[in-house]
This record gives C-alpha cells, sequence and structure tokens, in this order.
C-alpha cells in the first residue's frame, strides 16, 4: 500500500559515503544511492549517516546566484512572493529553519509511506522537530510535541500549546488541557507575540532566497501595496498557513467513506521525504529546504548569516543536521551587515561542528538522539494514545505527559483532534500488512493489536465503517480452514518481541541502568508519566537503555480448540455486522426485534410436510433458486444499495460467519455432539442463504462452500440416524441458543427469512425422514458441483460427494431391506407375499442401484462391490419371501425361489468381476466368497430337504443339488488362513457331508444300473472321507463327526446285508467295527465338554430344550449315544456269529480266536452298561470310551 510518489522519486543523493566527509562527484555527473552509507569522522568522533530520498517534488537544481557585493536585501526583487518551483510550491511561504510545522504533518508522511511504519521506521516527523529534540541540552526554549506509537515507530508532530489555547478560547475544545497546564505547569499563562526584529529577519531572508534564484543583483522596487502585505504575508505563514487543525473528532465524510483519502491537515506537503539514518536510528524526515547546485558540489545550502552576529552552537547544529539529513556535502554562507550583502563563504558539511564559537561533539549529538529515542520508546507504550512531550522555557526539567489519559476523566473523550488521524494510521498500517502475501503468522499479533488499538479509539455511532472492516480483519487473522496443530505451532505468533509491541504493556521499572525516569520528589509532577529531571542527562552515552532491550512484547492468542477460535471470529463478526446495521438508515421501516430474545422457530408436522415427498418439492424448489443465483438476482429487506461498503462489508462479514459456523460445526462432529453440529450447520447454512439473497453474483468459490456445508449436514443427518438411542441430548443440544447466536441470526434476518435450507437442518425424529433428507443434502451438494464446472475444479471434493451419496444410498437400501424382512417375519407362514413387502424391495433395490452407479461412476470398485452384495441379498430375502408361501406339508421348492437365488447369484458374481482381484480388498473378496457359497449352499440344501418332484425328475433335482454343493465348495475357501476358516471347514465338511448322504441315499433306492450303483458308492465313501477328514480339523463339532461316522457305518451295514460270502460280508464288519474305532476321538471331545458342563442330568432324564452350552446339545449327544450303543451291539453280535460259524467249518486261527474272545468280552460289558439306568451321560461316555480302547487293542480281523 505503498504511496505513488516513491515510483516518481529523483534519484536521491546519499550522504556519508566516504571517511573524513561527503563524496565529492565530478561537474555533471549524477548521484546514484549507494548501497551502504560510510561514517563520517566529524569533530573528533565517529557518528555515521545515510540518506535515501523517497520522494522529491523539487525541480532539477540549479546553481544560486551569487550576489553582488553591497546588495540592499532590505529591497525587495521582482519576484519576490510569486511562485517558484526552487522554493516551493508556494512562493508564498517563507521555507528554510523559520518555516513551521503543521501538526499533522508526520500522519501525511506515514499515510504515504504505510509500508516504513510499524516496522522498519524509528521515527516519522519534519526535520524541524528531529533538530529541536537534539538541541535540547543546549537551548532554553520551549518544546511542546505530540508522541504517537505505532508498533515500533514514534509519530512526532509540533503541539503548539498558544495555538491551541488561542483555538480552546474560542471553541471550548481543548480547555481541560489548559487548565492542566495553567495549574501545573504555567499559572500566568499568556500568549507571546513574536518580536519585530523576528519578522524583520523572516522578511530579509526571504528577499534574500528570491535574490538567489532571480540571477541579478539589482533591486527591483515593486508597488507599494505589496510592502505593505510584507507584515501580513510573514504572519499568515506563521498563523494559518502554519498549523492546520481539523474540528475535534470532526473528518471530512471522505475519510468516512475511504479511509485511505487525504484530509485537511493531513497531506503530507513537504518537498522532500527522506528516509535518514542516523547512527543506529531509522528515521522518516520531511524536509522543505532548498537545495542548490554550484561550487565545487553538485548540491549546496544557502544560509543568510548578520556579521555582526557570531555563528552560535545552536545555528551549528541546526546548519549541520539540515545538510546531513538532506545529504548536501556544502554549506555556502552569506554574510550581511544591516541587509546589505558583505561577502560569501563556502563551508564543508563536517566542517561545520569545528566552526569557531559553534564548536560542539558531533558524539554528543549521537548519544544525545539515542537517549532521546530510548525515553521516548520505553514510556510512550500504549498505542494509540496521544503522549506530551513538553519542556518549558528556561527550564531542564523535561516531562511526558498521557494525553489521552487525561482526556478520558473529561466528559467528552473524543476532544482530542489527534484521535481519528492515529486511528486511520493504525487501521492503514494494519491493511498493509494484511495485503502483504509473504507476511507469515508472526506478525498477526502486530496486526491484532493495531486494529484492537484503532477500534478502541473510534466513535462506533461516527465510524461505522472502519469499525465494521477493522473487525472482519480482526476475523481474518484467525485462519479457519486450517487443521488444529498442537501448541508448538503457535510458538511463530510468540516470536517477534523484537517487532511487536502492545497496547497495554507496563512501563519498564526503573533501574540504575536505565536512568531515573520518575522521581519521589514532591515538587515534581505526578501526573507526568515521565520526567528527565536534567537534559544534562541526555548527553551522558547509553544513560538510557537500548530501544532495542525495551520494546515490549505482543503475542497472538492462542485458542486451545476449534470452537475458542471461532467464536473469537464471531465475536469480531457480530461487532462488525452491528457497525453496518447501524449505518443503514432504515431501521424504523423493520419490524422491532430485541437481540436478546430467541427468534421463534417454526416447526411443521411430519405428516403435513409429507416426508420425503415433501422433499422433493423443497429441493426443486432449492435447485430453482440456485439457477437464479447465477443471473444475479438480489433482494435486501433492510435496503442496502448494492456496491454500497455497506453491501460489500455485510457480504463479507456473513460469508466469514458462516465459514465460523461450518467449522464449529465440524468440530462438534468429530466429538459427536451431533445436536449440536446440526445447529452449528444450520447457522452456517442460514449465513450463507442471506448471503445468496444479497449477492448479485455468487462466486464460484462460494457456490463450493455451499457444497461442503450440506455435505457435512448430510453427515450429521446420517449420525444423527444412527445414533436414535441419544436423541434426547441431540435435541436439547440443537434448541440451545448463546446470545451471540441469536444477535447474529437478527442481524441475518434483516436480510433475508433464512429459510432457503430449512428442510435440510430440521431435526426429525423419525428414521426414514433423516436419511432422507441427509441424501437430499448430498444430492444437492452434488447439484450445486455440476454449476460452473466446480466438478472438474474440486475433483477430491466431487469425489467425496459421490461416495457419500453412494453410502446413504446404501444405508436408505439396508432401511428398506431390514423392514421387508421385518414384515416377512411377522406374515403368516402359509400367507403370499404382500404388496407392502414388494414396495420395500423395489425402494431398496433402486437405492442399491443408484449407489452402485455412485460408486462406479469415481472408480471406487471396493464400495460398488458392497452394495451389489447388499442387492444379492436383497435377492436372497425376496426368495425367502417366497419359500414361506404355500402349504407347510406339501413344501417344494418353487421357481420364484430359483429365479431370486440365481439373481443374488449374478449380483455376487458381478461384485467379484467389480473387484477383479483378491489384492483390492481382501476382506471384501472373501466376504463375497463366503456370501456366494452361502447363496448356492442354501439353493442347494433347499432343493434336497424340499425336492420339487412334481416338476422336476429326481434324477434332474440330484445331478442340480451335486452342481450347487459343489459351485458352494468352490467358492469356500477351507484352506485359507482367516478368521473365517472354521467357517469354511465346517461349511465344506457339511457339504462333503450331504453329497455323501445323496449318494448313500441313492444308493439305496436305485435298481438296476450296476455301473451307476458303483459311481455312486465311490461317491459316497469318498465325500464320507472328506467329511470326516474335515470334521476332525474342528474341535467344536464331536456331534457332526459322530453323526458322519455313523452314517458310514450304516453304509458299511447296508453293503455287508448285499453281500453273500462270510468272507466279504467278515470283511465289511470288520471295516465297520473300525470305524467304529476311529470314533474315539469325537467322544473325548463331547467327554471334555460335558465334564466342564457341572449340569449333566441322568441318562433317563430329559435334557432342556435350550442347548445348556452354545456347542453342545444334550439332546443331540444322548440320541447319537444312544444309536452308537445299539449299532456297536449289532456290529458286534454278527462279528461274534460269523466268527463263531466260521470256526466250526475251518480248522481253527489263533488271530480269529482272539478276536472273537474279545469282541465277546465287549459285548457283554456294553449289554451290562446299556442295562444300566442309573448312569451319567459322562459316565455313559467314558463306558464308551474304554470298549473302543479295547476294541483297537484287541484288532479286528482283516
Amino acid at each position: 500500500m505503498g504511496d505513488p510518489k516513491e515510483a516518481g522519486a529523483e534519484a536521491p543523493p546519499l550522504g556519508a559515503a566516504a571517511r573524513g566527509g561527503l563524496t565529492l562527484l565530478p561537474q555533471g555527473e549524477s548521484e546514484e544511492p549507494a548501497a551502504q552509507g560510510s561514517a563520517l569522522l566529524l569533530g573528533g568522533g565517529e557518528v555515521k549517516s545515510r540518506a535515501v530520498v523517497k520522494y522529491s517534488s523539487a525541480p532539477p537544481r540549479t546553481a544560486f546566484a551569487r550576489l553582488e557585493e553591497k546588495t540592499d536585501l532590505k529591497l525587495p526583487p521582482a519576484n519576490w512572493l510569486r511562485e517558484s518551483a526552487t522554493l516551493g510550491p508556494a512562493g508564498t511561504t517563507v521555507l528554510g529553519s523559520s518555516r513551521k510545522s503543521k501538526p499533522f504533518s508526520s500522519f501525511g508522511m506515514a499515510y504515504d509511506f504505510i509500508d516504513s511504519v510499524g516496522n522498519d521506521v524509528d521515527v516519522v516527523s519534519d526535520s524541524e522537530n528531529i533538530k529541536k529534540l537534539l538541541k535540547i541540552p543546549y537551548s532554553k526554549s520551549h518544546v511542546s510535541m505530540a508522541v504517537h506509537r505505532i508498533g515500533r515507530t514514534l509519530l512526532l508532530d509540533e503541539l503548539d500549546i498558544q495555538e491551541l489555547f488561542m483555538r480552546s478560547s474560542q471553541t471550548g475544545d481543548w480547555t481541560w488541557l489548559k487548565e492542566f497546564y495553567q495549574r501545573l505547569i504555567d499559572q500566568k499563562w499568556q500568549r507571546k507575540k513574536k518580536s519585530k526584529e523576528h519578522w524583520y529577519q523572516k522578511a530579509i531572508l526571504s528577499k534574500f532566497l528570491y535574490y538567489s534564484i532571480n540571477g541579478d543583483g539589482a533591486a527591483q522596487p515593486v508597488p507599494s501595496a505589496a510592502e505593505q502585505q510584507e507584515s501580513p504575508s510573514a504572519d499568515q505563514t506563521s498563523g494559518s498557513g502554519g498549523a492546520s487543525w481539523p474540528a475535534p473528532f470532526e473528518m471530512p465524510s471522505s475519510v468516512s467513506e475511504d479511509p485511505s483519502a487525504s484530509s485537511q491537515g493531513l497531506k503530507n506537503d513537504f518537498v522532500r521525504n527522506i528516509l535518514w539514518t542516523f547512527e543506529d536510528i531509522h528515521m522518516l524526515v520531511g524536509s522543505n529546504m532548498p537545495i542548490f547546485g554550484g561550487g565545487r558540489y553538485p548540491a549546496v545550502s544557502l544560509r543568510l548569516r548578520d556579521n555582526n552576529k557570531p555563528i552560535n552552537v545552536l545555528t551549528g547544529i541546526d546548519y549541520w543536521l539540515d545538510n546531513l539529513i538532506c545529504n548536501v556535502p556544502e554549506l555556502v554562507m552569506c554574510f550581511h551587515v544591516n541587509g546589505i550583502v558583505q561577502k560569501y563563504e563556502m563551508i564543508k558539511t563536517e566542517e561545520i561542528p569545528n566552526l569557531e564559537n559553534s564548536n560542539f561533539s558531533t558524539k554528543v549529538i549521537k548519544d544525545i538522539a539515542q537517549n532521546i529515542l530510548s525515553f521516548l520508546k520505553s514510556n510512550c507504550t500504549k498505542e494509540g494514545h496521544t503522549y506530551w512531550l513538553f519542556k518549558a522555557s528556561g527550564s531542564d526539567v523535561v516531562k511526558l505527559y498521557d494525553l489521552t489519559t487525561l482526556c478520558e476523566e473529561t466528559e467528552d473523550k473524543y476532544q482530542n483532534p489527534f484521535t481519528m488521524p492515529v486511528a486511520i494510521l493504525l487501521y492503514k498500517v494494519a491493511c498493509n500488512m494484511m495485503m502483504k502475501k509473504n507476511q507469515n503468522k508472526k506478525h498477526y499479533g502486530t496486526i491484532r493489536t493495531l486494529l484492537l488499538n484503532c477500534v478502541r479509539l473510534l466513535d462506533k455511532s461516527r465510524h461505522p465503517q472502519i469499525i465494521a472492516s477493522a473487525n472482519y480483519m480482526l476475523s481474518e487473522l484467525f485462519q479457519l480452514d486450517e487443521p488444529k496443530k498442537e501448541d508448538s505451532s503457535e510458538s511463530p505468533l510468540n516470536e517477534n518481541s523484537d517487532e511487536s509491541y502492545s497496547e497495554e504493556e507496563e512501563e519498564m521499572p526503573d533501574s540504575d541502568e536505565n536512568g531515573s525516569y520518575s522521581s519521589s520528589d514532591p515538587s515534581h509532577d505526578n501526573k507526568a508519566v515521565a520526567i528527565i529531571k536534567s537534559v544534562g542527562e541526555l548527553s551522558v552515552p547509553e544513560k538510557y537503555k537500548s530501544i532495542h532491550q525495551i520494546r515490549p512484547s505482543c503475542a497472538f492468542p492462542v485458542c486451545h480448540d476449534t470452537e475458542e477460535r471461532c467464536r473469537l471470529v464471531l465475536s469480531y463478526v457480530l461487532e462488525g455486522l452491528k457497525s453496518v446495521d447501524s449505518s443503514i438508515k432504515k431501521e424504523s421501516d423493520l419490524p422491532a426485534a430485541d437481540p436478546s430474545t430467541p427468534i421463534p422457530l417454526k416447526y411443521e408436522d411430519e405428516s403435513s410436510r409429507g416426508g420425503p415427498e415433501g422433499l422433493e418439492k423443497q429441493m426443486a424448489l432449492f435447485l430453482d433458486k440456485m439457477g437464479s443465483l447465477q443471473k444475479g438476482n438480489y433482494s435486501s429487506q433492510s435496503g442496502m444499495i448494492p456496491g454500497s461498503w455497506q453491501h460489500k462489508m455485510k457480504l463479507q462479514l456473513i460469508l466469514k460467519s458462516s465459514k465460523a459456523y461450518y467449522v464449529l460445526s465440524d468440530a462438534a462432529m468429530s466429538l459427536q455432539k451431533y445436536g449440536r453440529a446440526l445447529r452449528y450447520i444450520k447457522l452456517a447454512l442460514q449465513s450463507h442463504d442471506t448471503y445468496c439473497c444479497l449477492c448479485t453474483n455468487v462466486l464460484s468459490e462460494v457456490l463450493l462452500f455451499l457444497s461442503q456445508y450440506l455435505t457435512l449436514c448430510g453427515d450429521i443427518q446420517l449420525m444423527l440416524a444412527q445414533n436414535a438411542s441419544n436423541r434426547a441430548a441431540h435435541l436439547e443440544e440443537f434448541h440451545y441458543q448463546t446470545k451471540e447466536d441469536q444477535e447474529i441470526l437478527h442481524s441475518l434476518h434483516r436480510e433475508s427469512s433464512c429459510q432457503g435450507f430449512a428442510w435440510a437442518t430440521d431435526l426429525s425424529t423419525d428414521l426414514e425422514s433423516q436419511l432422507s433428507v441427509s441424501c437430499k443434502c448430498y444430492e444437492a451438494a452434488n447439484e450445486i458441483l455440476q454449476f460452473s464446472d466446480l466438478k472438474n475444479q474440486n475433483p477430491e471434493h466431487y469425489v467425496q460427494v459421490l461416495k457419500r451419496m453412494g453410502n446413504i444410498r446404501n444405508e436408505i437400501g439396508v432401511f428398506y431391506m431390514n423392514q421387508a424382512a421385518a414384515l416377512q417375519s411377522e406374515r403368516v407362514v402359509s400367507k403370499s407375499v404382500s404388496a407392502a413387502e414388494q414396495q420395500l424391495w423395489k425402494k431398496s433395490f433402486s437405492c442399491f442401484e443408484k449407489g452402485i452407479h455412485n460408486f462406479e461412476s469415481i472408480g471406487d470398485a471396493t464400495n460398488a462391490a458392497l452394495l451389489l452384495c447388499n442387492t444379492g441379498r436383497l435377492m436372497r430375502i425376496c426368495a425367502q419371501a417366497h419359500c414361506g408361501a404355500g402349504d407347510e406339508f406339501k413344501r417344494e421348492f418353487s421357481p420364484e425361489e430359483g429365479l431370486y437365488y440365481n439373481k443374488a447369484v449374478d449380483y455376487y458374481l458381478k461384485a467379484l468381476r467389480s473387484l477383479g482381484t483378491r489384492d483390492i480388498h481382501p476382506a471384501v473378496w472373501d466376504s463375497v466368497h463366503w456370501e456366494l457359497s452361502t447363496t448356492y449352499f442354501t439353493m442347494a440344501t433347499l432343493q434336497q430337504d424340499y425336492a420339487p418332484l412334481s416338476r422336476k425328475a429326481q434324477e434332474q433335482i440330484e445331478k442340480e443339488v451335486s452342481e450347487a454343493m459343489m459351485k458352494s465348495l468352490k467358492y469356500c475357501d477351507a484352506d485359507l488362513p482367516s478368521a473365517r476358516q472354521p467357517l469354511c471347514q465346517y461349511r465344506a465338511a457339511t457339504i462333503h457331508h450331504r453329497l455323501a448322504s445323496m449318494y448313500h441315499s441313492c444308493l439305496r433306492n436305485q435298481v438296476g444300473d450296476e455301473h451307476l450303483r458303483k459311481q455312486h458308492r465311490v461317491l459316497a465313501d469318498l465325500h464320507y472321507s472328506k467329511a470326516v477328514k474335515l470334521f476332525q480339523l474342528l474341535k467344536d463339532a464331536p456331534c457332526e463327526l459322530l453323526r458322519v461316522q455313523l452314517e458310514r457305518v450304516a453304509f458299511a451295514e447296508f453293503q455287508m446285508a448285499g453281500q453273500n460270502s462270510n468272507v466279504g460280508k467278515l470283511k465289511t464288519l470288520s471295516g465297520a467295527l473300525d470305524i467304529m474305532v476311529r470314533t474315539e476321538h469325537a467322544f473325548q471331545l463331547l467327554r471334555k465338554e460335558l465334564v466342564e458342563d457341572p449340569e449333566q442330568p441322568k441318562s433317563g432324564e430329559t435334557a432342556p430344550a435350550a442347548d445348556s452350552s452354545p456347542s453342545l446339545n444334550r439332546e443331540e449327544v444322548i440320541k447319537l449315544l444312544g444309536i452308537f450303543e445299539s449299532r456297536l451291539s449289532f456290529l458286534l453280535l454278527q462279528s461274534i456269529k460269523l466268527l463263531s460259524s466260521t470256526k466250526k467249518k475251518t480248522s481253527s486261527n489263533v488271530e480269529e480266536d482272539v478276536v472273537l474272545k474279545t469282541n465277546k468280552h465287549i459285548y457283554s460289558q456294553l449289554l451290562r452298561a446299556t442295562a444300566s439306568k442309573g448312569a451319567t451321560l459322562v459316565e455313559r461316555v467314558d463306558v464308551v470310551i474304554h470298549l473302543l480302547e479295547q476294541l483297537a487293542r484287541g484288532g479286528t480281523v482283516q
């Protein structure tokens, strides 16, 4: 925000470029800025000085006209008092050291060079004020200056007490200061008139300068009227032309409307602005000293001296500092006696401190400068306050007062005329720092303090625009879109102690090192902030602390959580909105509303709103509105004019509030405070609705925000639907409102009804409605992305929206599917499928289909596969619904069941194709495999258990069952190590068992084709073997293992029945007993589980209907044990009979004799055990295990 003047600045002459003096440039050679200022050996000490001209309105330098000896300066030249480019813009103004400063001159410079204020520059002032300060120890004259602090920069302006009090007597504005001055400083104050000698010297100097640019030494008389104007002109120069005081706190409307505009008394009217570095002090100085060419140097200053009066120290310091500041290497002195020119003398700048009668130490001047600056910086700590540096004539005591504090004790605290310029400058510096793109966060504390002080200074009713803008910038300091970081991230904000400041810093404690600023002596003024007891102290090197050590620090506030940060933002937004609203004149046209009274919220009954159907209508209206935004419709209830500052500012503030509420909602969402999250997103959407009503052309960025808000709103509604158990707490949080939120909402209602998104933010108690609202939010967010090609500009957000749309459609699909399943479970078995069920199926299927399309459109194969899985599950539910229809006694597997199960299979296969390979997502892949296996298994089981013999032949049914079972086995990954592996093994074992049983049954019922019978025999044996192997791997399926083994025994018995030879029968019988022996493992598992279960009913007692343990059914165990005992008894008896008959017919065989003996012994034991009715289940199992062990040891005939 630099001033355009800088661009056209003349090539600056730089000073102090060589040892011993200033650099000589050959004639005709232009001056170039040096990179660094070099040291000057002046007055025996080393002083560093460097000057860069930032701006100059002076014309190219011309050589001064050397006046002839005896020229009478009392006679005016022909060009006198006419406008001259060389002498400045106003020819009637007497320039040079006698020119009077304007009271706001430093502010004019600060406005033009805003980049330098607050950071780089220590002092901004008129060169006359700088000189006056540095001459304090040498001068008895009074010093009166206003001091203001902006960051690390001090602004110094002359505070003409006489001018001020003359004004006070006319207007009564400064009466409080006049009374204070008279009471504490000068009780007999009266305006001091300037002497005739003063005006005579000013007139002589003026005529001399005009002679010097005229070029002819002859005096040209002018009319007597002009002669008579001499004194009035001079008086005008020192009076109205010199000081321009605006009325207290009354600034032109242009300043209020445009803070950057210059106003009365705030114009930078110096001929040149110079960045002067004196030692380590950086100053922005304004100077009007005429600079001429000629002599040995390209630049000289011209001075007029009375030959009868020697140059004193004060004059010498004046000349030396002027030349240093303006980088002028030589001084041309013209001596006169009573106005008659005597001679000229050329003096180098570095020789001035050593002139006769004007000898002074440059080192002392440097110490004075450093001490004064340290004194001011360590005591002028409160930004925005007006300090008064005062030294009375003839006094050695320098006092510093805080006029702002004194003024606040009066009735009108806005009487201080510096208040408005200071506030404007604070605002401009903050604006400038905000606009720098390379600015990092460590300056945020500085900017915040600038703006807070600006707001504190201004009257809200008189300057609403600046206050609104300042509050908006304060809100912008808090980055809402950045993720929350740890406390360490805040540290950069606190590392600017050398470049920042605070409006509330305490004064530095007094110590021996930094000098004594105050005294306990009662003769001293207790109203003063600080006192320099003697001006002699200023000459002592480092009497006061270095400015780099006394700068107070300023830290940006550390927000401990997101809510605190957003609440700060909203507090600033609210203040800004209040300022804007207060400036709109149509307040009386609006219905009166008390900000402290909650705004009544309108709710509609669910039935009247029509549920999802009502949502469709509201969505259509919403989309119409979004379309109209593109055309630039505008509607405001408060009557704001589009393009006005109120309109622009309110738009920005409302947008900021919507962002803050969005971040608050997101934070509440992460804390699972869903009621609070919905309240915040509702406020965000209400803010956005108002923004859309006010905005004539909605930017795509703002539409993107809306899409994000609606996406979050959809998330919240979904979470509320999934957390219905805590509904009361969520409802309470939703209806709670802070006073701040109410006031912001009140401001929004001035412009809009804020009902544009009511459909999205209602807290419904109906699950279906909540899910539908969530879905509509995502759909609306997606529709918005279609505008202005936002989906291509923000692909990540677009993908997230589509993912959420797919997810919510899955949720709704599952909701309808579960409802259909519930209806199905409630339905009477024989009753047919109801229309309500079918309607729910259609709704569920439609949602799944749309969700699959959403996921496929963004290439999300995994989620698409999951939805295809759910669609398959829906098909299975449809199949189960048809399964329940019809008479249970005549139950057959229906064609409708087959149709839906095949559809389910198709969807599962599509899911596998969507995934491609298991590597894409192993868990989902395994899940789809399992579901597909289950579907085939269910189909095969139902066809096997409820064979559709009325429609199909037995052979065809067996073939279809076999194919379905084998397919189920194919997708059952029993060998794959996973959490589901035991289930897969159980499923595979069950499949083999069922197939074996089926072939066993076929073998029993089939007559004729021997080849087919043999095939069935082989297959039955194969599947029984595989089933046994798999059941043996499982530790929790002993009953199943026992059942399979018993079926194998029955299979052997069936084979034995068809055999004729005793040898063959004996062999088969031996194999059956061997199978019996192998059941010992199953009985060991049964015994272990029975022992772990203390409840053991007697064998004669009826076991409880419910399972006593999840893995063991006692009824099943008793039943199987009974079958086992009977079959073992039968096999042993048959074995004994066959072996006995064989023994009679053939010679005795030792091995067969042993087996026969063993079998008889075991058989007798078994008969005794089964005859005992009092044995427990465990005892019976123990007997069986004991017998099986004996049977294994005794062997069987092979």
